[in-house]
């Protein structure tokens, strides 16, 4: 991984946010991250050690780091430094070539560069979506960097894969995965109509008026912005590693074990959700100690935007048990 912990003002940031919400980009992992960063609203001295902790936002598919907008600015007045990245290939951020690009190992190198270029070693990380897989994989594969976890409807990918074999439900709620393993043809259908289906996918998979006119039209404005073979080759990419593990294990007799994450986890798990079966949460509590889990029966796949006061206090919950959200 090659770290150049250089940081300038984003390029042309969004006019009308607000002036605490800082456009940065940093140099890491050989690609450039564009993200925001909000300061904590407590004075640094108030933690022992000298600075306050980091927190960083992960978004999902088809977003970018506005899709935390709702909860930035509660969790910097509660003391911690928030950074909310948009992922490799998405938005302001770099689109490096080639599927090799978008492999986790990539993925999770960004986080740590991100984390290291903030002056910390460590980070709560909270993703949702993609983020969230995201987020799961540092925990995994880097649990030295990951002080606490949260995950808003995402499955650990371990669990995830197991229900993928055993749930002929969950394989055809998944079936957009296949499509994306295509070339050419999705990127066509996200880009038509000036990338209408991203609004649409946002309203059906959202509840019901949870994300605004407004909101709906960022993100459209992120992925046309966005070479949209990025967010796909994400999926590309884990899928081409899925079929070899899946390949490998079937010569070898059997699933591999599942990995564990040993930390403090939060799981938020919007139950509404089309494309995630809600029977996924209860298989966590095998591979994952100590877990939170929190269910919120009348939100989406994006409970963070259908139900952004309740979230915004579990996260502030979990990450200072101590103090009142």
């Amino acid at each position: 991984m090659t770290t150049d912990k250089h940081h300038d003002r984003a390029a042309n940031p969004r006019s009308g946010d607000p002036p605490n919400w800082h456009h940065e980009t940093v140099h890491v992992n050989d690609v450039a991250l564009h993200y925001v960063t909000l300061p904590p609203a407590r004075d640094a001295v108030d933690h022992p050690t000298g600075a306050a902790p980091l927190v960083v936002l992960l978004h999902g598919f088809p977003e970018c780091w506005y899709t935390w907008h709702r909860q930035l600015d509660a969790v910097a007045a509660a003391g911690y430094r928030v950074v909310a990245p948009d992922l490799r290939g998405y938005n302001h951020s770099s689109t490096p070539p080639g599927l090799d690009s978008y492999r986790m190992e990539e993925l999770v190198a960004d986080v740590r560069g991100l984390v290291e270029s903030r002056g910390a070693t460590q980070a709560a990380v909270v993703g949702h979506d993609w983020g969230g897989l995201v987020a799961w994989e540092c925990a995994v594969r880097e649990p030295e960097l990951v002080s606490q976890l949260a995950v808003l409807n995402a499955p650990h990918p371990d669990v995830y894969r197991r229900s993928l074999l055993r749930s002929p439900g969950q394989l055809v709620r998944s079936s957009y995965v296949g499509f994306f393993q295509l070339p050419w043809l999705p990127e066509q259908l996200l880009e038509a109509d000036d990338y209408r289906l991203v609004e649409r996918a946002l309203e059906q998979l959202s509840a019901a008026g949870s994300l605004s006119e407004s909101d709906r039209e960022r993100f459209r404005k992120a992925m046309e912005r966005t070479d949209s073979s990025g967010p796909l080759n994400h999926y590309r990419a884990i899928g081409r590693d899925t079929v070899v593990d899946g390949i490998t294990s079937m010569l070898r007799g059997g699933l591999p074990p599942q990995r564990r994450v040993d930390l403090p986890t939060l799981l938020v798990w919007g139950e509404r959700d089309p494309v995630l079966d809600s029977g996924l949460v209860d298989r966590h509590h095998a591979v994952v100690e100590p877990l939170s889990v929190r269910r919120f029966a009348e939100s989406g796949h994006w409970p963070h935007a259908a139900q952004p006061g309740r979230t915004t206090d579990e996260l502030l919950a979990f990450l200072d048990p101590s103090s009142p959200a």
